[in-house]
């Protein structure tokens, strides 16, 4: 008996975690969502503003 309320304890623990963690992950895209339309121009679908910058450092091919 009490291996099976430890497992529901971990259970109930384990489903908080997640529903925070998708709380978390909701929040992130509406932030991103509302940073989107802040910077679009009229009438256009956002877009979040690019650097000149690339990503990552490319090396040139050896041959």
């Amino acid at each position: 008996m009490h291996e099976f309320e430890t497992h529901r304890i971990r259970h109930a623990e384990l489903r908080r975690a997640a529903d925070r963690e998708r709380l978390a992950r909701a929040a992130a895209g509406a932030r991103r969502a509302a940073r989107r339309e802040e910077t679009a121009p009229l009438g256009a679908p956002g877009a979040e503003p690019h650097t000149d910058r690339p990503r990552r450092h490319r090396l040139p091919r050896t041959a």
